[in-house]
């Protein structure tokens, strides 16, 4: 999209135009999905999308100036990613000092056995779900065609997954 059509669909969506919001997250949603991909280190990347577009939709209308949009439309999507990633732990993996200060204390042989080790206590349902999303970084979607389940039963089972992986390694 050009720069200028850009701007007066931003300029009609923060005037409270239904239409122009509607163009405007369509066209921003691969920008926010390639940078939820990125930032959403354990949540949903799919749902990151989701609620971001969301908070979007409700507050573009109280963006100041036009030209901080991005920046403005990526610090949402950056928040949701840790939103939902401290919901999914329980607890603030972006606590730098905390967490540098567990793998300081790991030694990295241990680290990698215990990982291996979570994994390995998985039943292979819970297992696959883990390698298929985390590793192989395949989206929820891909998951369910794959597996020839619904969405909400990957989610249900990629959240147990990673409650019973967080269990063993805190254990």
């Amino acid at each position: 999209m050009d720069a200028v059509r850009h701007q007066t669909l931003l300029e009609a969506a923060r005037g409270g135009d239904a239409v122009a919001i509607h163009q405007l997250l369509v066209a921003c949603q691969p920008d926010i999905r390639r940078y939820a991909q990125r930032n959403c280190l354990i949540s949903d990347v799919d749902d990151a999308i989701q609620e971001s577009l969301l908070i979007l939709s409700r507050r573009v209308s109280s963006l100041r100036a036009v030209a901080a949009f991005s920046s403005w439309m990526f610090s949402i999507v950056r928040r949701e990613c840790h939103r939902m990633a401290r919901k999914a732990l329980a607890a603030d993996p972006w606590d730098d000092a905390r967490v540098e200060t567990w793998l300081a204390a790991l030694p990295v042989d241990d680290l990698r056995h215990d990982v291996v080790g979570a994994l390995e206590s998985l039943p292979p349902h819970y297992r696959d779900i883990i390698v298929l999303r985390d590793l192989n970084e395949m989206t929820i979607g891909e998951i369910a065609e794959q597996l020839g389940e619904t969405r909400a039963a990957v989610k249900s089972r990629l959240h147990r997954a990673r409650q019973l992986t967080r269990e063993y390694l805190l254990g």
